[in-house]
């Protein structure tokens, strides 16, 4: 049956060629470089995409995704299925088995406690786990036995694999944060910076928003690997500088996300130190209307919570009309070129939940005009600004991260908005403290402090449930949650939240794609809510003389950083 089919599709797995080295440490350091600096090493606390990859080379999950989407086995012994009996048959319990002998990088082994006590974590009440979506319907976890551990639901769940599997749900080690719980977590910072692993390398020194040194794990499972006994993981700079530094000079060894124009990528190639590469996943490039009221005259604490909506981007009709000014064809010519592809669907991949809307394909400026006329948003005064009917000025703070590609972007944005008599500040935010998650800061993307903002994100694997999941109602970054949730633009619809659980128990997966198509439709074209502009190839770099690199656009990058190695 095609439930069935579904859950014996996911323990489909890969063998990689073997490294062509020698043995652990024999390759000396290996310098890899992400413009947009970790600020910690705890996925639970951010949503960011620099703190997830460069934490997934020291904690790891159960499973994971390879470059195909196919789910492999890391510490668990292997992908729990119908088949093998560790999905029970009314589909509401999932049961792992951890592989014996793993050890902490402490030497201290790994168990089932360590397992349930990162599920503990995350849902704890008083916390603000970052990624608590991962754990949407878990009812219950516990430990059969040292290695055994059983998740249970509180429905049929027929794609069971949230919890612990994919880069953003790692283990981490009970001794280490059992006095981290609930809001005392953020407090952590040396656990937060420092946390004790089973990956290949661990922490030596961690430098927030600048660099991590790394070494590698004695204690990791494959007694050869990894090749490089040192990592030098620096953070900051900009993409064109980042790409510089693999592509020309060669300083470093591997460089991330090259947000850059294609012909500047072209040209740095031909500095001949190494190559780019390239693949689709389902990352998009979206802007993200804030549906609460950001205004700095509000009391710290209310400031982008559902306390205060929207003056005018509560009106639907005000959101669809800054969606219509936009020509997303010129975008994607000048940021991306046959790296980029115009998108109107929040999840353009894999094919079968691909929505396909084209609503957005063709920019309307009097199509908008008309709209902001008709729903009485006019200019009374002559300065080319309209008001809303009680006299505010439609005026807008458009944030997003310091990128060039991005500049680009709010500038012409900022442009057609004008040509729709809409008021646009820019502001762009180091991206190191823009996907930070520090809740003390108030420049985060998850605190929301501007009307509109820009940026782009993922989900691992390739099925886009946990991804759809974060728009619950209450998933949204607010105090009582240490400013921590997927929810940015703070969306509510118990409709919604009805297809959430509906998704999770439908094991059809043409009844599933059509479940996730209409709830991708609700956030973009139903509501404007989510504005997605461009559908981005992950574009990255690496030197010529490293070796085992396998591009991934449905887990971390960094997934199998333990099968790098020096081309001699």
């Amino acid at each position: 049956m095609k439930m069935k089919a579904l859950l014996l599709g996911a323990a489909a797995s890969l063998a990689l060629a073997p490294a062509a080295f020698a043995g652990r440490g024999t390759d000396g350091e290996v310098k890899i470089l992400y413009w947009q600096a970790p600020s910690i090493l705890n996925p639970y606390l951010s949503g960011g995409t620099k703190d997830v990859e460069s934490a997934s080379m020291i904690i790891e999950p159960l499973a994971r995704y390879d470059e195909k989407g196919n789910m492999v086995p890391f510490l668990a012994q292997e992908i729990p299925t119908l088949e093998n009996g560790g999905v029970s048959e009314d589909l509401t319990t999932i049961t792992w088995k951890l592989k014996p002998g793993l050890k902490w990088s402490d030497g201290t082994p790994v168990t089932s406690e360590d397992v349930k006590f990162t599920a503990d974590y995350c849902m704890h009440p008083e916390g603000g786990c970052a990624q608590l979506s991962f754990f949407d319907g878990v009812e219950k976890v516990e430990t059969l036995d040292e290695l055994t551990v059983k998740v249970t639901f509180d429905q049929p769940k027929p794609n069971p694999y949230g919890p612990f599997v994919g880069g953003q749900s790692p283990i981490i080690q009970k001794k280490q944060f059992e006095n981290c719980m609930g809001a005392k977590a953020p407090e952590c910072t040396e656990a937060n910076f420092n946390p004790i692993g089973t990956g290949p390398f661990k922490v030596v020194e961690f430098k927030p928003n600048d660099v991590i040194t790394m070494e590698a794990n004695p204690n990791y499972r494959d007694p050869d690997k990894p090749a490089f006994a040192k990592v030098t993981f620096k953070g900051g700079g900009d993409a064109t500088a980042a790409g510089r530094a693999v592509l020309e000079t060669g300083e470093f060894d591997y460089a991330w996300n090259l947000q850059l124009a294609p012909d500047v990528i072209a040209n740095m190639e031909k500095g001949g130190k190494g190559k780019a590469i390239a693949g689709f996943g389902p990352l998009v490039e979206r802007l993200e209307m804030n549906l609460t009221d950001p205004s700095p005259s509000l009391p710290e604490g209310e400031r982008s919570t559902r306390k205060h909506p929207h003056p005018f981007l509560s009106d639907k009709r005000v959101r669809q009309a800054l969606s219509m000014a936009i020509d997303r064809e010129l975008l994607v010519e000048i940021g991306y070129g046959k790296a980029g592809k115009v998108t109107c669907d929040l999840v353009p991949a894999p094919e079968i939940y691909a929505a396909k809307n084209d609503y957005c394909l063709k920019q309307d400026i009097d199509g908008a005009n008309k709209l902001l006329d008709e729903a009485g948003y006019k200019d009374t005064n002559g300065d080319g600004i309209r008001e809303t009917p009680d006299g505010k000025p439609l005026k807008i703070l458009y944030q997003t991260s310091t990128n060039a590609v991005r500049q680009d972007f709010q500038a012409l944005i900022k442009e057609w908005w004008r040509q729709i008599g809409v008021d646009t500040e820019l502001r762009n935010i180091n991206a190191s403290v823009f996907f930070g998650g520090d809740p003390g800061s108030p420049d985060t993307f998850q605190k929301f402090y501007a009307d509109v903002q820009m940026y782009a994100n993922t989900f691992n694997g390739t099925d886009p449930q946990q991804y759809l999941a974060a728009y619950r109602c209450g998933n949204e970054p607010k105090p009582e949650s240490q400013w921590q949730g997927e929810n940015i633009n703070r969306y509510c619809d118990p409709e919604y939240d009805k297809l959430i659980d509906e998704l999770a128990r439908t094991g059809d997966i043409n009844k599933r794609a059509e479940i996730a198509i209409k709830m991708n439709n609700m956030l973009t074209k139903d509501s404007y809510t989510i504005v997605p502009l461009v559908h981005r190839g992950r574009v990255s770099a690496h030197s010529n003389t490293l070796g085992g690199v396998v591009l991934n656009v449905w887990d971390s990058e960094l997934w199998n950083v333990a099968d790098w190695y020096r081309i001699k």
